[in-house]
């Protein structure tokens, strides 16, 4: 008979290699380990292979009912399970009827003016000023303007290509013309940190574990080093070589935060709200929907669609409040 207690360790140690083997995003990683955790905290160390669909139902609608999590939060924790039970304990759960699902709220992105986008700009130091003008210029997610490397910018046919976005999906954005001397003129500079680094003996930048073994020297080359690197090299015990990384998204996160206090923006502007600005600006301008789709990389037109509720409606006549009438 199989214990009613079971250790865990090595159904983490699984749930880890499995997502590495398909190259799933450490956030995703952090995120799926935090679900399954919070289900064996709800079953009280339950072993893996007794869980039910009746278990992980009641966790579900623990999570909506109780804790009372959002939509999206209810179907991560989902996805995460189904991961878990079909690639780690090979348990499928069958379908999950009856589950209290979470209330989705209408949302509607902030959106800041072309005005206070500058204000925000203009109140935040190098490089983080370089980096907010790509996150608006090209509508990018932080992680995948924080991913970028030398060469995905094509000065030349002034476009930027971004690899293994969200959903593992590439797509091409157009470079904005303003800032390629200051792109360029920070090039500069990487460079120039890259010969220091190689200088003084360092193992190079970071990869992605297939592409180490693949490319053995790739680490060392110009073209795969971060177009934002760190400030500072880390050491990896491992191998006792140092590396160096991305500017940390933290880092970034908080100088925007801080820039957004010091130009008194009343709105809850955050590092994506430059994204959500970029689209809305695009529509105002009578840009095409599935133009902006593209650009944004979304695989459903319907996401895209948010946008169409942060501009203003007109038609005949602009529309006006009845109290203006």
């Amino acid at each position: 008979m199989k214990p009613a207690h079971a250790g865990w360790t090595s159904f983490y140690a699984n749930l880890d290699a499995e997502i590495r083997l398909r190259h799933y995003s450490p956030k995703t990683l952090r995120a799926y380990k935090g679900w399954v955790r919070q289900l064996q905290g709800f079953t009280r160390s339950k072993d893996p292979r007794l869980l039910s669909g009746s278990d992980v139902k009641d966790f579900l609608t623990h999570l909506a009912v109780k804790r009372k999590v959002s939509a999206s939060s209810q179907n991560q924790a989902f996805n995460a399970l189904l991961f878990f039970s079909g690639h780690i304990i090979k348990n499928e759960f069958g379908e999950l009827k009856d589950v209290v699902r979470a209330r989705r709220k209408p949302y509607i992105p902030v959106v800041l003016s072309r005005e206070e986008i500058d204000a925000i700009i203009a109140s935040l130091s190098y490089p983080y000023d370089l980096v907010a003008k790509l996150l608006y210029g090209c509508g990018l997610r932080l992680f995948e303007c924080l991913n970028l490397r030398i060469q995905n910018f094509n000065f030349d046919a002034r476009i930027l290509t971004v690899h293994d976005g969200k959903g593992k999906k590439d797509r091409t954005v157009p470079l904005p013309e303003t800032i390629i001397p200051e792109l360029k003129t920070h090039l500069a500079s990487v460079i120039e940190l890259h010969q220091n680094d190689l200088a003084s003996g360092y193992a190079g930048a970071f990869l992605f574990d297939l592409l180490e073994k693949k490319y053995k020297n790739a680490a060392r080359e110009l073209i795969w080093q971060w177009f934002f690197p760190a400030k500072t090299l880390t050491f990896v015990p491992e191998t006792s070589e140092y590396r160096r990384y991305h500017l940390h998204e933290r880092h970034v996160q908080k100088a925007i935060k801080r820039a957004v206090r010091k130009a008194k923006i009343c709105k809850r502007a955050t590092a994506h709200t430059f994204r959500h600005s970029f689209a809305s600006h695009l529509l105002q301008a009578n840009y095409d929907i599935r133009t902006i789709q593209e650009l944004l990389g979304h695989s459903d037109v319907r996401t895209t669609m948010i946008y169409t509720h942060t501009v203003k409606s007109v038609t005949i006549k602009e529309v006006k409040s009845p109290l203006d009438f």
